[in-house]
């Protein structure tokens, strides 16, 4: 049970992701209100790394600046050594 509410959220979390770039790249398109960066990044903090970094790519968003191009894919690998070390720790101990 607890497994299928995880994937839910994931799932959620980076369809969030994608649609968070893809409506700032709107705004950025018609010179309207932005989608702050420390958004953008939150998303991804908060698991929505896959979504934001395909995003990123789909919608040609944010792509020439370095701390996207570098701290996206970051914070996925980031994210998956820490889901690793959970997984592994249990059967550690």
């Amino acid at each position: 049970m607890e497994y299928k509410l995880i994937a839910a959220y994931l799932i959620l979390i980076n369809l969030i992701g994608v649609a968070v770039m893809g409506i700032d790249k709107a705004k950025a398109k018609k010179h309207a209100w932005r989608i702050p960066e420390k958004t953008l990044f939150f998303v991804s903090l908060i698991g929505g790394s896959v979504g934001t970094w395909a995003g990123m790519y789909l919608f040609r968003h944010k792509t020439k600046h370095w701390y996207f191009v570098i701290g996206m894919p970051a914070i996925l690998i980031l994210q998956i050594i820490i889901v690793w070390y959970c997984l592994h720790a249990s059967a550690i101990f």
